[in-house]
């Protein structure tokens, strides 16, 4: 499946100058009065029902740092990038008339290594010293120090990374370590408390709390992870620790935040410990991760496209374009098809089929339920095995609410060029339902409601029909997508 990126922080943070603005965040504490009979409640846990008797979130907040905290660690890196430099050579401003003309003289480009430091965090699963942590905390470091509560330091080895995950696994070389327990991050509810353990900013063995904000989060180029989403204090440094339940087991690797500042603003996200603990497993035993793969790219199934496909509800995975040679290929599945059910789970949206693809094995069976020209049908496959570099999800479809459109065939070269065997050129987009859908010149109209658009009487004859609704498949740039169109 394909993907397009978005920044967010997740990389590894660096521990050095701190700034003199600083502020305390945390949960309000209101004191019982006392006054106040024994039991009774405050306008405090009148308003905020998590909160107990007096005001407070649970004691176990406490027991956990305790009894957990010694099992969590700090990872300190260092390592080496490639830095470009003109010794001697004086800042040219290109807006300069005589760029050009002085460039040709300046010494060649050097390429310099300098080194580099960087921190986060981790947890330790095995007692022989097997510990997790972020891929992106250890990618590229030459050396890894891991740092006990008790102080103790080790040179850790990097076993083995999994950037599609984030998950890394290292090992540092004694007996006897405290462990974490491991829970089922499924079982967790949103709104129930969470506690996360790590080095913010270089602080070590920090804890801070909050809750489940949402669950099967799916984040821009990180389509095969279901992130924890929680309101958990997360800041540079924090990048590998874990996330724990109240009943004091890990649920979870805390791995990125959404920020606009490049600290925390109340969204942060966590690897499942499941997902980790899969990876973990297949680095352990093959020092790699193999996941299958389909061949294909999706998108969402918005409520107009849902209805131009005679579906019932908005559920599903639209196929946008399927890889040549691939188990989808193979198998018959076809260019606007929806995916309604991948090995009898259902997809309510797209978002859930990649990690159910890529945690089956490469050359199993699997069974997919379709939604094809009104009916639903059942297809079989062996899936292949996914390529690192093949990884991406499909680009959102735009969310159109509602012809001013002038069109054209491709000519020869063009379709050559597009490789494909015919298509309508947007040529121009005036106001109206085209416009509002998302249209843009240049866009390539490859089919409409599943008909070949071979010519402009391919629009006007499936308007004919009376359809309020087409499903346009366009080709932008390199991207395929269904884009649902409201005629009147």
């Amino acid at each position: 499946m394909h993907s397009t990126k978005r920044s967010l922080y997740a990389k590894a943070s660096f521990v050095g100058v701190l700034t003199a603005s600083c502020f305390l965040g945390g949960y309000a504490l209101s004191q019982r009065s006392p006054a106040s009979a024994p039991g009774a409640s405050t306008p405090a846990t009148m308003a905020n029902p998590h909160l107990n008797a007096r005001g407070a979130p649970p004691a176990g907040f406490a027991d956990i740092a305790e009894r957990q905290g010694p099992a969590v660690v700090n990872i300190s890196v260092q390592g080496m990038v490639k830095t470009t430099a003109r010794p001697g050579a004086p800042q040219l401003d290109p807006r300069d008339p005589f760029y050009e003309f002085f460039r040709r003289f300046q010494p060649p480009v050097q390429q310099d290594d300098t080194p580099t430091r960087g921190a986060g965090s981790g947890f330790i699963v095995k007692a022989d010293g097997v510990v997790l942590t972020n891929a992106h905390v250890v990618a590229d470091a030459s050396e890894v120090t891991v740092k006990l509560k008790d102080k103790r330091e080790f040179k850790a080895k990097v076993v083995g990374m999994d950037k599609l995950s984030d998950v890394a696994v290292l090992k540092i070389n004694t007996q006897d370590l405290p462990t974490v327990q491991i829970g089922d991050p499924q079982s967790s509810r949103v709104g129930d408390w969470v506690v996360a353990i790590g080095s913010p900013f270089g602080f070590e063995n920090t804890v801070t709390a909050g809750v489940v904000s949402a669950k099967s989060r799916t984040l821009p180029d990180e389509s095969y992870v279901p992130f924890l989403q929680t309101d958990v204090a997360i800041n540079p440094g924090n990048s590998g620790g874990p996330l724990f339940n109240m009943a004091g087991e890990v649920i979870g690797i805390n791995s990125q935040i959404y920020s606009r500042s490049g600290g925390y603003q109340g969204l942060s996200f966590a690897i499942p410990i499941d997902v980790a603990m899969k990876v973990e497993g297949q680095l352990l035993a093959h020092g790699s991760v193999r996941r299958g793969r389909l061949g294909v790219t999706i998108q969402e199934v918005s409520p107009e496209l849902a209805e131009s496909f005679g579906l019932d509800a908005p559920a599903g995975a639209l196929v946008n374009s399927v890889d040549k040679g691939s188990a989808a290929d193979k198998a018959g599945l076809q260019v606007g098809d929806v995916i309604l059910t991948f090995n009898g789970t259902a997809i309510t949206q797209s978002s859930e089929l990649p990690p159910l693809v890529s945690d089956s094995a490469p050359g199993t069976q699997a069974q997919v339920r379709i939604w094809r020209q009104g009916k639903a049908q059942e297809l079989r496959m062996t899936l292949g095995q996914l390529e690192a570099d093949k990884v991406a999800t499909a680009p959102a479809a735009p969310q159109e609410k509602q012809l001013g459109l002038a069109v054209r065939p491709l000519n020869r070269q063009e379709r050559s060029e597009a490789q494909v065997t015919a298509g309508l050129l947007v040529e121009g987009v005036a106001d109206g339902p085209a416009k509002r859908a998302g249209l843009r010149s240049g866009d390539v109209i490859l089919s409409v409601n599943g008909a070949l658009a071979e010519s402009a009487d391919t629009l006007k004859a499936q308007l004919g029909h009376g359809r309020k609704k087409l499903a346009l498949l366009v080709l932008r740039g390199e991207d395929r997508l269904f884009v649902p169109l409201t005629v009147g």
